[in-house]
C-alpha cells in the first residue's frame, strides 16, 4: 500500500529552536511561526521568505517548504501552530485567505499586530493538548488569531541576497519550477534556468533540499490540484490539465499517493462554505 508523502493535518504546536529540516516538505494544514526571539528563512514554493525576529507568519504548508535560515542558538524561541486546513475552510475569514494564503503566499506580521497575549496563549494551547483536551474550544481561538493576522498585512520582509551563496543556483531552480510548473517541463529545463549541466543540476538540487527536481516539480503540480479542488468548481480532468498533469489518471495516481485519497474526496470531506466559528466541529485529537 502506498504511504502519502504528506504530513496527516492535525491541531499540532512546538515551541522551540527551529529543528533541522534537510529536506522540502509538505502538510495540508495552515501554518503559523511566530518568532519570538531569532528568525526564520523559508524556501517557500519558489520563493525567499523571511519572518524576523517579532513577527508572524501565516501561510498553507501544502506548497513544498524548507527552512534555509534559522537562529538555532538556544536563546531562539519559535512558536510552531499547525491548523487543520478542512477546519479553516469553515471559518468566516477575509478576502486575503483565498487571495493570498489559498494561493500559496504568506502573510508575515509584527506580532505586536496581532496581540502580546499570543505567547500566553500558545502555551495555554500546549498545555490543554498535552492534557488531552478537546480541540473545538482551541480552534476558536485559533480562528480568532488568523483573523487578527490576515487583518494586519503589511509588505513581506525580503532576505538579503546571498549572490555566492551555494544556494543560490537551488533557489533559481525552485523558483523556476514555482513558475512553470503547470507546463510540459523536465528537470533538463529547470537545470538549464540556473545555467547548470542537468546531471549537476539534480545532484546539487537533491542534497542541498532532500527532493529530486522532479519531486518537487510533481510537489508543485499537487499542491496547484488542492487549491483547485477546493477553490473552483473546475471537474478533475480540467484540474489535471491546469496543474500540469498530462491526464486525469495521472492526476489520481499521483494525488492518491501523495494525499492519502483520490481528488474527488479531497473536495468532498473539504468546504470552503463559511460557518459561524460557533459551528466549527474541530478536528480529531492528534
Amino acid at each position: 500500500m502506498n504511504t502519502p508523502d504528506v504530513q496527516e493535518p492535525a491541531l499540532w504546536v512546538h515551541r522551540g529552536s527551529a529543528p533541522p529540516m534537510r529536506e522540502f516538505h509538505r502538510h495540508d494544514d495552515l501554518e503559523i511561526n511566530v518568532a519570538l526571539r531569532g528568525s526564520l528563512e523559508y524556501l517557500l514554493g519558489g520563493e525567499r521568505v523571511l519572518v524576523p525576529e517579532g513577527h508572524t507568519a501565516l501561510f498553507w504548508a501544502a506548497a513544498p517548504h524548507r527552512l534555509i535560515g534559522a537562529d538555532r542558538s538556544q536563546e531562539s524561541d519559535i512558536c510552531w501552530i499547525h491548523l487543520p486546513l478542512a477546519a479553516a475552510l469553515r471559518w468566516a475569514l477575509p478576502e486575503a485567505f483565498s487571495t493570498v494564503v489559498m494561493s500559496h503566499g504568506t502573510v508575515v506580521v509584527p506580532t505586536a499586530a496581532v496581540g502580546t497575549h499570543v505567547e500566553a496563549q500558545f502555551e495555554t494551547w500546549r498545555r490543554d493538548l498535552d492534557a488531552g483536551a478537546d480541540t473545538a474550544m482551541l480552534l476558536l481561538e485559533a480562528n480568532a488569531l488568523v483573523l487578527r493576522i490576515l487583518g494586519h498585512r503589511e509588505p513581506i520582509p525580503t532576505p538579503a541576497d546571498r549572490p555566492r551563496s551555494a544556494l543560490r543556483p537551488v533557489a533559481l531552480m525552485a523558483r523556476y519550477t514555482a513558475e512553470n510548473f503547470r507546463e510540459a517541463i523536465s528537470p533538463a529545463d529547470i537545470a538549464r534556468a540556473a545555467n547548470l549541466n542537468p546531471n549537476y543540476a539534480t545532484t546539487l538540487f537533491r542534497r542541498s533540499t532532500g527532493v529530486t527536481l522532479g519531486d518537487q516539480l510533481l510537489r508543485h503540480r499537487i499542491a496547484e490540484a488542492q487549491r483547485l479542488l477546493l477553490t473552483t468548481s473546475l471537474t478533475t480532468a480540467a484540474v489535471a490539465h491546469a496543474a500540469g498533469f498530462g491526464s486525469g489518471s495521472s492526476l489520481y495516481a499521483h494525488f492518491a499517493r501523495a494525499c492519502g485519497c483520490s481528488p474527488g474526496a479531497y473536495r468532498a470531506t473539504r468546504s470552503v462554505t463559511p460557518t459561524n466559528p460557533s459551528s466549527v466541529t474541530a478536528a480529531p485529537s492528534p
